[in-house]
């Protein structure tokens, strides 16, 4: 094992790295920039290191200065955590040419699934079923023409980046031209590439994935988990076993992941839409997921603990003789500093912030009263997870801890998770990536 890691992140990520790291008596090095100082995952950690500044681009996506801190901290290997620097192939062999490990898939394959049309060839090449989709476009003749292949509705994606940044619907043709432009002006801004594609865009679909581990000679299919209930394309609820799908569907699926990915290394989850009876590729995550932990309650695994084992060396096939069942149910909710009605951010301080502890709910907070809530970053508060016998005692105890929740000085979405969760189409398990439109 390490015997010190550096977190490349902030939040209920780096908590969560490092809480993996201390109970494997690993010393764990947190990184931070200069008004997060304050948060739980510095003073958790064995030590910190400062990362000047606050904007993203000086602090956490800033790869010199984590490499310096880590020399610094004479760390022997860097977990990116997710988001940041998590699939950038350039920083992974930064880490690796700086003599440390990096703590994720080896840089070929960040790169290989890093670009969203050239994965989706891959998957497709190596027997992974994908929905109808383009290729890079590179100009209005040839969008004008994916799009009448392909047929309407499109969806307009950036080849780079993600978290449904920059995903545009067009209906129509007269609605294509207006898109695009859009849709490349994300993309620009936010991932510094311009680049787009299209796939269809498939009305009525349930968004599932497939959580699997490898060590670069084995690798499981952890099962699957389910993402459909989405804001702005970003997952808001996700459980595991997905409901009201065949489970042998399931498995198939799952078969034909592995068979794709033959010598995979790391963690990673394979992310599809389910459309009518037929699963298709959308992206492949290289790392680890928000929503990591409602695989860990159904399998009783920690992902984290393995990812840091399959690192330092150990075999899967020692860690993980064999896979294990599905016990019950979980499914997490996503609470966030954010405006209910616009669903924006709402940064602000946390004049009050308690967290419920309650039997069956696990709750991953990336505040603690006190913290203030900044513009700059992600403004996800907490994780809830609700674990139960059954689909219906996971929700009710997601339900409850949501309402448990004590907080101000900023709105949170905890009223609009409610009244999903507590929805007769929920709890019906009608579900797709439109569920959200349809029920405000």
């Amino acid at each position: 094992m390490f015997e010190r890691v550096l977190v490349a992140n902030r939040g209920a990520v780096a908590r969560r790295i490092v809480r993996a790291c201390n109970a494997l008596d690993c010393e764990s090095i947190a990184v931070y920039s200069d008004i997060d100082a304050g948060l739980p995952h510095v003073e958790e950690a064995s030590r910190a290191e400062r990362l000047p500044g606050y904007r993203p681009v000086d602090t956490y996506l800033n790869g010199d200065n984590i490499l310096a801190a880590a020399r610094r901290a004479k760390a022997d290997a860097v977990h990116p955590g997710y988001g940041f620097l998590a699939e950038n192939p350039d920083f992974a062999r930064s880490v690796e040419a700086a003599g440390m490990k990096f703590i994720g898939p080896a840089a070929s394959w960040l790169e290989r699934m890093g670009e969203k049309t050239q994965a989706r060839q891959w998957m497709q090449e190596n027997g992974f079923p994908v929905h109808a989709g383009s290729e890079v476009i590179r100009d209005q003749k040839m969008l004008t023409n994916a799009a009448a292949t392909i047929g309407y509705p499109v969806m307009l994606k950036p080849t780079a980046g993600g978290g449904g940044i920059g995903m545009i619907v067009a209906k129509d043709p007269e609605s294509l031209t207006a898109a695009y432009a859009t849709a490349t002006s994300l993309a620009e801004r936010t991932f510094g590439q311009s680049t787009v594609f299209l796939e269809k865009f498939l009305q009525g679909s349930r968004h599932v994935e497939v959580q699997l581990i490898g060590d670069g000679e084995t690798l499981l299919a952890l099962y699957e988990r389910d993402c459909s209930v989405q804001r702005r394309h970003q997952k808001l609820i996700e459980e595991s076993p997905a409901p009201a799908i065949d489970r042998s569907d399931i498995d198939e699926l799952s078969s034909r992941a592995v068979e794709a990915l033959v010598g995979y290394d790391s963690l990673g989850t394979v992310e599809t839409l389910y459309d009518q009876g037929h699963f298709g590729f959308l992206e492949m995550n290289t790392r680890l997921q928000v929503e990591h932990g409602v695989t860990e309650e159904v399998t009783g695994l920690d992902l984290v603990d393995l990812q840091l084992r399959i690192a330092s060396g150990d075999r899967l096939s020692t860690l993980l003789p064999e896979r294990p069942g599905i016990d019950g149910h979980a499914v997490e909710a996503r609470l966030y500093a954010e405006d209910p009605e616009s669903m924006l951010p709402y940064p602000g301080h946390l004049s009050v912030f308690r967290v419920p502890e309650m039997a069956g709910v696990r709750i991953e907070a990336s505040y603690r009263e006190g913290n203030t809530v900044t513009p700059y970053y992600d403004p996800l508060l907490a994780k809830v997870i609700g674990k139960g016998a059954t689909r219906e005692a996971a929700i009710g105890r997601t339900l409850i801890a949501l309402r448990a929740m004590e907080v101000k000085g900023v709105k949170t979405n905890a009223s609009l998770l409610c009244r999903i969760l507590e929805s007769a189409r929920f709890i019906e398990a009608k579900l797709d990536t439109g569920f959200l439109g349809d029920l405000l």
